[in-house]
């Protein structure tokens, strides 16, 4: 018996126009995104020829790690749209961040006000390794301070992917999912893309986001979705006009 199998789609076909990336590492020399100006204009350009239109762009916070802070962020965003404009790139660029639970994660959010996406909208993300002991106390006290956590990449954390009834606690506790746009190429495996894959398929995608640090980023945005589910990325493709600024 013949079998015609229709072909995967390339995620750019769903990129629609005025699109607002909500995670990215842009800013020039301040995580393990781009190194300098130079790189940063490359890639703005390289994600406006794919088709994106705003950029919010989230440097890491990590305790011992990259030990950016409110004021360093907003200095070096001040720089780089003057440095881009400089260049003639009239692109849309504000900062956010994107928030480790560590140890010193709520000190900082019980003592200043946090960067975030919109409004009180904050990204956030854990370790690779294992989720943090008091995640949820965490994310409880992170509500009560006024903030709503959008989990970064949750189909990254490979402790999940043993255990998926977490991600229904995760969204119980009041947090919303990003799709890494890479976990639907299969840029970090097949695991991440069939984690991917349940969540979209299971309608608990809220927000996509690029998490572009590096040019083969780019060109993995450019290829073919390996994900079953894929019908359903023009809705949180959609979502992502609630963060226009």
């Amino acid at each position: 018996m013949i079998h015609f199998f229709k072909p995967k789609p390339f995620l750019i076909d769903f990129i629609p126009d005025e699109y607002i990336d909500i995670h990215s590492h842009l800013l020039p020399g301040i995580d393990d995104g781009s190194p300098d100006l130079n790189t940063t204009e490359k890639l703005i350009t390289g994600m406006e020829n794919i088709g994106f239109t705003k950029f919010i762009t989230t440097p890491h916070i990590i305790s011992d790690v990259w030990n950016n802070t409110r004021k360093s962020i907003q200095e070096t965003e001040k720089k780089t749209i003057a440095n881009l404009k400089k260049l003639n790139l009239e692109t849309r660029i504000k900062a956010a961040a994107e928030y480790m639970i560590d140890s010193q994660f709520r000190d900082l959010f019980t003592n200043e006000p946090l960067l975030t996406l919109r409004d009180n909208y904050v990204l956030i993300e854990i370790s690779y390794l294992s989720p943090p002991i008091q995640l949820y106390e965490t994310l409880f006290e992170l509500q009560t301070c006024g903030y709503k956590p959008v989990l970064a990449h949750p189909e990254r954390y490979n402790f999940y992917h043993r255990n998926l009834n977490e991600y229904t606690k995760l969204k119980n506790a009041g947090c919303s999912f990003q799709l890494n746009m890479l976990s639907t190429t299969g840029y970090y495996g097949p695991n991440v893309a069939k984690a991917a894959d349940f969540l979209l398929g299971n309608r608990m995608i809220d927000f996509i986001g690029s998490d572009v640090h590096h040019n083969r980023h780019l060109d993995y945005i450019r290829k073919k979705v390996v994900l079953k589910n894929h019908q359903f990325l023009p809705d949180v493709f959609e979502n992502n006009s609630f963060f226009d600024f």
